[in-house]
């Protein structure tokens, strides 16, 4: 069965491919090179867990090599296979290319489930894992850089780097063999938020162009617009928490695991985060209307849908029947080949996986600056802002006799730190790709689609490295 699913989502990713490289005329020597990953690994290793050995097997895939490093999270998941491996790669190396981060596309994954495992017994298959990814060259800070996924985060790649810099002591840069890091040990602030804090900022850019908000029959901001969200792991939560405290938008329904928490008058995000750390559902939450069905409440009436869990969750079964107008893609692949033209041909918009999600490879991109620069950003410049802030209140205070109103003075006498550097780098990133794309779309006859036109972005580019480079 999970053999069964990865081939069809490689296969999605395929036919996505196929489309847009028809738009753009690739050369078929060209598509050819770009279209199928440049190398894949298996990986069978043993680790001693309560004195007995068990083998547990991985996979790194790289799709391609046209920029170094490759990057490209490490999943850990039961049903993670080589073909899931390899369509979530090549995701990345057009998720890279279309919002410009110089890195070639990556993936790896881990069949098993860490919720069986303690701590100590996932070190210790963390710690072998990343022994065998870098015995074979599939882990490094100037060739392939991995980052969190499902069912990793901080912690595991903490454990990753620290045994990377045991077996290569006399790299100077090996703190950047892996992304996702605790800011304590070489991260970077905003890393853990970065893919929900993209999906709002790919929304607010999508709602200031009313024209494309009259698409999906839609108009106005963010404010009011009530939101569907399946997955309320990492980025389903900080999408959720950022969209409806920021943006005014309603939270009126959440699905996981166990089922769906409905609210017409919105949901609490913080108290059922907490309820979900709690209990591991949404069940017996106070309130909301619980619905054991959870896949079912993909179906029912928002004006927003959020699928930010597991591919192929819309599907031809029940593309059909989804009433939102606007899908916006927050985890990879959640929409396939097939539903895509049932909903496309409903009139309904579809905001791409390779730009929504891509808030991570983008924030990743700045911590791996960071470390191979060896210096923070904000160190450099932090007091000087801090000073100039200063100097213009003192002037406008000077000129006209008052004290400057502390809701004018306040935001100009906060110092530039790292998280607002970073904040601001991923809202330029996400707003830039998205005007890439629409401009793709608009400017081309024969792109029908954002998804099409995104992907078509991606291709030119990756076109002509090769080209550039004489490898195509």
């Amino acid at each position: 069965m999970a053999a069964k699913k990865g081939r069809a989502f490689l296969g999605s990713v395929h036919k996505m491919f196929d489309r847009a490289a028809a738009t753009v005329r690739l050369r078929d020597d060209v598509a050819k090179q770009i279209r199928d990953c440049n190398a894949v690994i298996q990986l069978r290793f043993p680790v001693r867990i309560d004195g007995k050995y068990q083998v547990f097997s991985g996979w790194r895939a790289i799709h391609s090599e046209h920029r170094l490093p490759v990057k490209g999270g490490i999943r850990y998941a039961a049903v993670v296979d080589q073909d899931e491996v390899e369509a979530l790669a090549a995701l990345m190396s057009y998720k890279c290319a279309l919002v410009d981060v110089p890195f070639g596309g990556s993936k790896g994954g881990l069949a098993i489930d860490p919720k069986r495992y303690s701590v100590s017994d996932l070190e210790a298959i963390t710690r072998r894992f990343t022994q065998e990814l870098a015995d074979t060259g599939f882990v490094s800070p100037s060739r392939n850089v991995p980052a969190p996924d499902m069912g990793t985060g901080q912690r595991e790649m903490a454990w990753m780097a620290d045994e990377y810099r045991k077996l290569y002591p006399s790299d100077l840069n090996a703190i950047a063999c892996v992304t996702g890091k605790p800011p304590t040990q070489g991260g970077i602030r905003g890393r853990v938020e970065a893919t929900g804090r993209g999906v709002q900022y790919v929304l607010r850019e999508f709602f200031r162009h009313p024209e494309d908000a009259a698409r999906a029959g839609l108009s106005g901001g963010l404010e009011g617009k009530r939101i569907i969200l399946q997955g309320f792991g990492n980025v389903g939560y900080h999408a959720a928490k950022f969209l409806s405290e920021e943006d005014g938008a309603l939270i009126v329904g959440v699905i996981e695991r166990d089922g769906a928490l409905l609210s017409d008058s919105g949901l609490a995000v913080e108290p059922l985060a907490a309820h979900l750390r709690e209990t591991g559902g949404v069940q017996h939450f106070p309130r909301g209307e619980f619905v054991q069905d959870g896949r079912k409440a993909l179906e029912n009436e928002c004006d927003i849908l959020i699928p930010a869990a597991l591919e192929g969750q819309i599907n031809a079964d029940n593309a059909s029947r989804i009433a939102a107008p606007l899908i916006v893609e927050a985890a990879n692949g959640p929409v396939t080949f097939e539903a895509e033209e049932i909903l496309l041909g409903a009139g309904k918009v579809i905001l791409p996986d390779i730009l929504v999600n891509a808030g991570g490879v983008a924030v990743s991109y700045f911590e791996w600056v960071k470390n191979v620069s060896h210096i923070r950003f904000g160190r450099l410049n932090r007091r000087l802002d801090e000073q100039r802030g200063a100097d213009i209140v003192g002037l406008v205070e000077h000129m006209t006799g008052k004290t400057a109103p502390e809701q004018f003075a306040r935001p100009l006498l906060e110092a530039t730190d790292e998280l607002h550097l970073v904040r601001s780098g991923l809202d330029d990133t996400m707003r830039a790709g998205y005007v890439a794309m629409r401009e793709a779309m608009l400017t081309n006859d024969a792109i029908p689609d954002l998804r099409t036109a995104a992907f078509a972005v991606a291709l030119k580019k990756m076109a002509l490295s090769y080209e550039e480079m004489s490898l195509a």
